[in-house]
C-alpha cells in the first residue's frame, strides 16, 4: 500500500500537537500529586471529557463498529449497559468519592485510597490492590496499542510489529514527562476529536447509501437478523453485554478523573457533559458498523475492526481522512496514557515508597513513576506481538479484572461504615481470581461475561468477611462520620 502524503502529514500535525500540550503540561508538574492527579485541579469539562476519552480507547473507534459490523444491531446491549453503568458512576461514585479521597489523608491513588479508608498499616491492602492494578493494566494497554499498530498497518501499509513500536513511541514521548495534566488535556482535546468524526462519518455513510431507509433496505436485503436487536440473543448473552456497565465502578483511570475535580460543585455538569458525550459517541460507533453492512457488501472486509478506518479512506479527501484517522489515535492515546499514569503511580507509591523507600522524595518518586511508565510500556507491547490479537477481547479482559476486584470495593467503602480492612481485602482477591479463572472455562453458564459472576463474588465476599470480623476501630469510624458530614455539605 502507497503511503498518502496528505493523510500522513494531517496525523503528523495532530501528533506534534499532541506533544506540545505534554510538554507546557510537564512544565506545571512539579510534584508526584501533580504527576498523578494534577493536583485536584480539573475543570468539570475536562475531568468528563478525558474521563470519556480515556474510557472508551481504540474499542469505541475499532472494536464496537467491529462487532455491530459482524453482529448487526444484536450488539446494542453493550452500549446500553455502558450507559446505564456510566451514569450510575457519576450520579453515585463521583462526588463521594471526590471527597472521601481527600479525606482519607488526600489519598492521590486508588490503592492509597483503600489503605488510608481502612488505616490499613500492614500495607498488604496496598500492595494486593497496586498487583491486580499492575496485571490488568498490562493487558489494557496492550488492547490499545494494538488498535495503534491496525490503524498505522492498514492505513500505510506498515509492518505491523513496526507499527505496534511507532505507536508507542508516540504516546510515550509525552506521558512521561506531561503525566495527569497532559494526560487530561490531551484527552479532552482527543475526546471533542472522536466525537466529532464518530458523528460526521455515519452521517456522510448513510447518505452515500441514499439515505436511512434505504439503508435499512440494503442491510435486509443482506441479512434481515441484522435489524433484529433480539436476532441471536440469549439471556446470557443479554446479561453478559449489559454487565459491562458494572466494570465503571472499578476502573482506576476513570475514577482518578473523579478524585481529581476541582470541586464537588462540578460534578452535576461534569456528569452531564461527560453522559451527552458518551450516548452520541457510543451511537455513532454503532451506526459506522451498520452502515458498513450494506457499503461494504460487495467486498466483504477481511478484518470486521478496521471498518471506521475504511470509511475515513474511501468517503474523504486524504486531509480529512488524516484527521479522522487521528480521532483512533485519540481513542488509544487517551486510554494508554491514563492507564500508564495510574501503574506508573501504583509501583512508584504503592510498591517503591510504601515497602522499600518510606523516606523517597517527591523527585525520587517521579522518577520511579516514569521508569515503570517505560517499563510497562514495554511489557504490554510484547503481549500485543500477535497481530490476530482482538481490541475487544483483549478489553473485554482487562475491564472484567478492575471491575470485578475493585467496583464492590469501591461502592461498599463510600457507603458502608461496618466494612473493614479483611472485607475489602477479600473482596478484591475474590474479584480477580473469579474473573481469571471464569474466563478459562466455555460452556453453559461459564460462557457468562466474567465480569458478572466476579462483581458478585465480590460484593458477597465483603460482606460476609466483614460481618466475621470485628468492628472498625473508633478511628476509621470516625473518619467515616467526618466524610458524611464533608459529603453533606
Amino acid at each position: 500500500m502507497d503511503i498518502n502524503i496528505p493523510t500522513l502529514i494531517a496525523i503528523i500535525v495532530y501528533l506534534v500537537g499532541m506533544l506540545l500540550i505534554g510538554v507546557l503540561a510537564a512544565r506545571m508538574t512539579k510534584d508526584l500529586s501533580d504527576y498523578v492527579l494534577g493536583g485536584r485541579g480539573l475543570g468539570p469539562g475536562v475531568a468528563a471529557l478525558s474521563a470519556g476519552a480515556s474510557d472508551m480507547s481504540g474499542w469505541l473507534m475499532l472494536g464496537l463498529p467491529g462487532a455491530v459490523y459482524l453482529g448487526g444491531m444484536g450488539e446494542i446491549w453493550l452500549p446500553i449497559g455502558l450507559a446505564v453503568g456510566a451514569y450510575l458512576n457519576w450520579q453515585f461514585v463521583a462526588k463521594p468519592l471526590r471527597v472521601y479521597t481527600e479525606v482519607a489523608n488526600d489519598s492521590i491513588t486508588v490503592p492509597g485510597y483503600f489503605e488510608n479508608r481502612f488505616h490499613d498499616t500492614s500495607k498488604i491492602l496496598r500492595v494486593v490492590s497496586a498487583i491486580v492494578t499492575l496485571i490488568f493494566f498490562t493487558f489494557y494497554t496492550s488492547s490499545s496499542l494494538v488498535g495503534g499498530a491496525i490503524l498505522l498497518e492498514n492505513s500505510f501499509g506498515m509492518d505491523y510489529t513496526l507499527a505496534l513500536w511507532v505507536g508507542a513511541a508516540v504516546i510515550l514521548s509525552y506521558t512521561l514527562f506531561g503525566g495527569f495534566l497532559a494526560a487530561s488535556w490531551t484527552d479532552f482535546i482527543q475526546g471533542i476529536l472522536m466525537f466529532l468524526a464518530l458523528i460526521i462519518i455515519p452521517i456522510v455513510a448513510i447518505q452515500e447509501l441514499g439515505g436511512w431507509n434505504e439503508t435499512l433496505n440494503q442491510i435486509s436485503a443482506i441479512d434481515p437478523t441484522h435489524l433484529d436487536v433480539a436476532s441471536g440473543a440469549t439471556f446470557v448473552g443479554v446479561v453478559s453485554l449489559l454487565a459491562w456497565g458494572l466494570g465503571y465502578f472499578g476502573q482506576p483511570h476513570i475514577l482518578v478523573r473523579f478524585m481529581g475535580l476541582k470541586s464537588t460543585n462540578d460534578v452535576p455538569k461534569a456528569r452531564l457533559i461527560g453522559m451527552t458525550w458518551m450516548v452520541l459517541s457510543l451511537f455513532g460507533a454503532l451506526f459506522v458498523g451498520f452502515a458498513g453492512i450494506a457499503y461494504f457488501a460487495d467486498a466483504p472486509l477481511a478484518n470486521s475492526e478496521t471498518v471506521f478506518i475504511m470509511f475515513s479512506q474511501v468517503l474523504f479527501n486524504p486531509w480529512v481522512a488524516g484527521f479522522l484517522l487521528a480521532a483512533i489515535l485519540s481513542a488509544i492515546m487517551s486510554t494508554v496514557d491514563s492507564q500508564l499514569l495510574v501503574s506508573s503511580s501504583a509501583l512508584a507509591q504503592d510498591f517503591y515508597k510504601s515497602i522499600f523507600r518510606r523516606n523517597a522524595s517527591q523527585k525520587e518518586e517521579m522518577i520511579v513513576g516514569r521508569i515503570a511508565v517505560l517499563g510497562i510500556a514495554i511489557i504490554a507491547i510484547f503481549l500485543g506481538y500477535n497481530p490476530e490479537s482482538k481490541v475487544l477481547e483483549l478489553v473485554s479482559y482487562a475491564w472484567a479484572g478492575f471491575g470485578a476486584a475493585f467496583g464492590p470495593v469501591i461502592i461498599l467503602s463510600l457507603f458502608w461504615k461496618r466494612m473493614t480492612r479483611n472485607g475489602a481485602l477479600a473482596g478484591i482477591i475474590v474479584g480477580a481470581v473469579t474473573v481469571i479463572v471464569w474466563a478459562q472455562l466455555t460452556g453453559g453458564l461459564f460462557d457468562l461475561y466474567e465480569l458478572a459472576p466476579g462483581f458478585l463474588f465480590a460484593a458477597l465476599a465483603i460482606i460476609v468477611v466483614s460481618l466475621l470480623d470485628k468492628a472498625p476501630s473508633a478511628e476509621v469510624q470516625e473518619q467515616y462520620d467526618r466524610y458524611k458530614s464533608v459529603l453533606k455539605k
